[in-house]
């Protein structure tokens, strides 16, 4: 999970390396062990993303392998991420709206950041006032982006917009602003461009010079539609300008599909999120995944419930640093 090496791969190095028989199905088991005993981790390390009261969403497709006839099937890995904190997976086999019940907790109260994919407006609605969707600049961004050459001269006034927005944020990040001064400038220079943004864009939906079914006007139309989700960032200076950081936990698993092609089974779908979340996490926290491991998976035998959390990786390596020897 780590070097994106398929177990069949493994298999063969230490066959024809170094002359070790490990049948496939042996490593496959030992994954499911592995998994296992990181559950509770991966539990703990969910809970505390979602306990911010803001966390960001997308989903990626991964091929799964259908029992009986060798054929495959589309299967998804859900990511939530809280910006400067930790990231989980969740399997599920559709991208069905009754999914996100299985990745929000029925407890969550607060912001998810996510694309215009209309299951995560459906499940808002069915959540009721308890959740609010904040949109992503940078799938606006990117629609006007494809077309460029087709308008060259309106998609580039409004890119041009867009990346005012962005040289804001990353004057913000320079100065490590925190919430309420990002909301303070947000509110002072970001807004009014946002608000001439929109009376450009409805003037041009207005013309009806755009064809819809154009790469212009249907940019036109995901932005306008997405409206209101956009402009939750400028208000709360907890929200991202986009769901980037997300979309860059999935990277991996994205890096990782190209190897493997297909998860076993779907059931295998899941104990690839616990790997995968134990992983990026560690990532995430500046940690050396095979170190960590080795120590929590050779401890946890040995630990009870009610110790999990001095092990997840966070907590892990503040203990790490206060055994490290003084200069």
């Amino acid at each position: 999970y780590c070097d994106h090496l398929p177990l069949y791969r493994q298999e063969q190095i230490y066959a024809q390396r170094h002359g070790v028989q490990l049948h496939r199905q042996t490593l496959a088991r030992w994954v499911a062990l592995a998994a296992d005993w990181l559950k509770p981790i991966y539990e703990q390390i969910r809970t505390g993303v979602m306990a911010g009261g803001y966390v960001q969403v997308d989903e990626t497709p991964i091929d799964y392998l259908e029992p009986g006839n060798g054929k495959t099937k589309q299967g998804y890995l859900w990511t939530g991420s809280r910006p400067g904190g930790d990231v989980f997976f969740h399997w599920e086999t559709s991208r069905a709206t009754a999914c996100l019940d299985n990745v929000i907790p029925a407890t969550f109260t607060g912001t998810i950041q996510c694309d215009g994919y209309a299951a995560y407006r459906a499940f808002a609605n069915r959540r009721g006032q308890t959740i609010e969707l904040a949109g992503c600049w940078a799938h606006v961004r990117r629609k006007f982006h494809e077309a460029l050459e087709a308008s060259p001269r309106l998609a580039s006034w409004l890119l041009g917009q867009i990346q005012q927005l962005y040289r804001i944020e990353a004057n913000l990040r320079a100065h490590h602003a925190g919430p309420r001064l990002r909301a303070a400038v947000r509110a002072s220079e970001s807004r009014p461009v946002i608000q001439r943004l929109e009376r450009a864009l409805l003037k041009l939906k207005a013309s009806k010079r755009q064809l819809p079914q154009s790469l212009l006007g249907t940019a036109i139309d995901y932005a306008l539609g997405q409206w209101r989700t956009l402009e939750i960032y400028l208000a709360d200076g907890r929200v991202e300008i986009d769901n980037n950081l997300v979309e860059n936990a999935i990277r991996p698993t994205a890096i990782g599909k190209k190897n493997w092609l297909f998860v076993g089974e779907a059931d295998a779908g899941q104990r690839s999120a616990i790997i995968y979340t134990v992983i990026e996490t560690c990532r995430r926290q500046g940690l050396n995944p095979y170190q960590y491991l080795r120590e929590v998976l050779s401890r946890l035998p040995n630990m009870t419930n009610r110790q999990i959390p001095e092990v997840i990786p966070a907590n892990w390596r503040k203990t790490q640093r206060t055994l490290q020897p003084t200069p």
